[in-house]
């Protein structure tokens, strides 16, 4: 994950700086977050922030009806001490990306991966009368479906999400957004060799089953009732070559349609409900 942001040069802790773009002719002042800081935007990933027991050291609003619109949020917040700022919407605009922000941005500590000693340290000692459910993201590095998936995996109640050092993506203000709050609630542990690491979750009895279109069985043969980590490739490249070999067990998706494959978040979303429809079945 990348190190707290740094403000650009020439701008303080809650300044704007310069950008090189233009409008119309004109200069445009690109938005930029306090020092050290990583932007939080949108209504729900606030609230996850709260819920965590994160107060925001600064938040902005966007001029108009947003602090009216917002006023309990707001008040939370005021409460808590963070510094309120009332800011015009292209400028939180501008520091969305394009992203809906719902008048609202905090400004809070980065996340940060846990390290896979975390992730031994838990499954040595399991605290939870289910048994583990993992979800590891292969080659995941568009940030909308990795924000998507951690989505799927904290609604589904799995337990954790592990992820390669090298090709995922950030823990950063876009996957806080997509995850709408799952990504402040959900572990996920980064291991420096994948494949390395799925030998040590079967050393500690977690079956492995990998996802692949050519694969002989259906998802639907698959048993997730056990100890269970579900392995997720990227887009048209699928898992690698090692990731693959490390599988207990590969599946696919039964389709019925004309399209080849699904968007790797839905498909994981279809994957993760199945374990929770076994598991449910047994309850």
């Amino acid at each position: 994950m990348a190190a707290g942001r740094k403000p650009r040069h020439g701008a303080r802790p809650g300044q704007t700086s310069k950008a090189r773009q233009h409008d119309g002719g004109q200069t445009v002042r690109a938005s930029a977050p306090p020092g050290g800081l990583e932007a939080v935007f949108g209504v729900h990933a606030v609230r996850a922030l709260l819920d965590r027991g994160e107060m925001p050291r600064e938040v902005w609003l966007q001029e108009g009806s947003a602090g009216t619109r917002l006023a309990e949020l707001v008040e939370v917040v005021r409460q808590g001490g963070a510094h309120l700022q009332s800011r015009p919407r292209d400028e939180l605009d501008r520091l969305a990306q394009g992203a809906s922000h719902q008048g609202i941005v905090a400004f809070a500590t980065p996340l940060a991966f846990e390290g896979e000693a975390s992730l031994w340290l838990k499954l040595e000692g399991w605290p939870h009368e289910a048994p583990p459910l993992l979800l590891v993201l292969d080659g995941i590095t568009d940030v909308h479906n990795f924000g998507a998936c951690l989505r799927s995996a904290e609604a589904s109640g799995a337990h954790g999400v592990v992820v390669p050092k090298d090709k995922s993506a950030p823990l950063n203000a876009m996957v806080r957004k997509v995850a709408c709050g799952a990504a402040e609630s959900m572990p996920v542990y980064q291991v420096t060799n994948l494949a390395r690491a799925m030998v040590r979750l079967k050393d500690l009895g977690v079956w492995i089953t990998g996802t692949a279109g050519e694969a002989e069985a259906s998802l639907y043969e698959a048993d997730f009732t056990g100890p269970t980590a579900l392995v997720m490739g990227a887009e048209g490249k699928g898992m690698r070559r090692l990731t693959r070999e490390a599988c207990d067990v590969l599946v696919r998706l039964p389709m019925a349609g004309s399209v080849s494959s699904l968007n790797v978040s839905v498909a994981t979303g279809i994957c993760l409900f199945e374990a929770v429809r076994q598991r449910q079945a047994l309850a």
